[in-house]
């Protein structure tokens, strides 16, 4: 018994350290953005301007960054507090490293507690699949150090597979609210996963009302979370569907097939520089993986490769698809590096 108190004792303690480790790294990486140079300069970090607006102030112009709300204003309290505090930072940048690094501390904090007590790992392989995760390129480049809201979107899914895991349902709706204020991608993303999860329990567990009930609630404040930021950006009301018409007759999808689109989104360096590595070695211990779970990450990657097809995105859909998929890709290379035995999960 006193084994046991000392342990549910530590254990706050063991999460606390854990969270700050995860702080700090994701500090570091993305240090370079609020000293070395300007996201809003570089090609790939375009959207890094209207995110730097909503941080300072009002933005200049609609835009549909602006429905990606939560990552700047967690960054505007911080960037408030350092204005003028920080000689050679810009205190902008610094504000929105800081959310992002929250974001993703607590995500790789989920990962590492999804690991050690749902996925069966060992604590070091748990703790190895979540810094493989951490040093993944979409880590560094798009959650980090652009001055960008991946993280949001990431932390999202991550909260999603632990409500479902928990069997906490209750609070899906919760995730659907803050993931549409992260980014407009969470909808479909969570979604599919939710859907990939429940095909699979009602495969081996049967029908489950509560889980039905309260994904669609989840997917329902998605969706009106986003008409009601349309609706804020636009100063007019766009329904999900309209949204979806608007985005792809824009000039760069207008006249490309879905093949087309989807082949584009695969074949994108950027797609090979998150995968190039973590798919190959992750797949090949998935089916030690929760079956699941397994489920609703390719649930999730195959929503963002059909948003990214239907827009004809290139490699921006990557970012989305290792959001969905990458936490389990980077445990399940974790023990594959770390475990020379294969196991079924319980």
């Amino acid at each position: 018994m006193r084994a046991m108190t000392e342990t549910m004792t530590a254990e706050p303690r063991r999460l606390a350290l854990h969270w700050l480790l995860f702080f700090v790294i994701a500090l570091g990486i993305g240090y370079p953005a609020v000293s070395r140079f300007d996201p809003r300069t570089v090609p790939g970090c375009a959207d890094a301007g209207k995110y730097y607006e909503m941080v300072a102030g009002e933005p200049k112009a609609a835009s549909q960054q602006l429905l990606r709300p939560l990552v700047p204003w967690v960054a505007r309290p911080i960037y408030r507090l350092t204005a003028g505090r920080l000689p050679s930072w810009n205190p902008v940048a610094f504000g929105l490293l800081v959310a992002s690094a929250l974001f993703s501390a607590t995500g790789a904090l989920i990962l590492l507690h999804i690991g050690r007590t749902y996925a069966g790992a060992p604590a070091g392989t748990a703790l190895a699949g979540t810094l493989l995760y951490f040093l993944n390129f979409a880590v560094h480049n798009k959650h980090l150090g652009c001055g960008l809201v991946d993280s949001g979107e990431s932390s999202l899914m991550l909260a999603l597979y632990w409500v479902l895991f928990a069997r906490k349902l209750i609070l899906l709706p919760v995730v659907g609210l803050v993931g549409a204020l992260a980014k407009e991608t969470f909808i479909p993303l969570a979604t599919m996963a939710a859907l990939g999860w429940a095909a699979v329990e009602l495969r081996g567990k049967g029908w489950n009302p509560a889980l039905a009930l309260w994904s669609a609630a989840m997917i329902v404040v998605g969706l009106s979370v986003n008409v009601l930021l349309q609706y804020t950006a636009y100063e007019r009301l766009v329904l999900p569907w309209e949204f979806a018409a608007q985005i792809r007759d824009d000039p760069w999808a207008r006249d490309v097939s879905l093949l087309r689109g989807l082949i584009g989104c695969l074949t994108d360096r950027q797609f090979w520089y998150i995968f190039g590595w973590l798919l190959p070695l992750g797949a090949l211990r998935l089916r030690d993986m929760p079956p699941a779970w397994v489920a609703a990450s390719l649930g999730g990657a195959a929503a963002a490769l059909a948003m990214g097809a239907w827009i004809n995105a290139g490699g921006v859909a990557a970012p989305a698809v290792f959001n969905a998929i990458g936490p389990i890709l980077s445990l399940s290379a974790a023990a594959l590096l770390t475990s020379p035995t294969t196991r079924r999960p319980a």
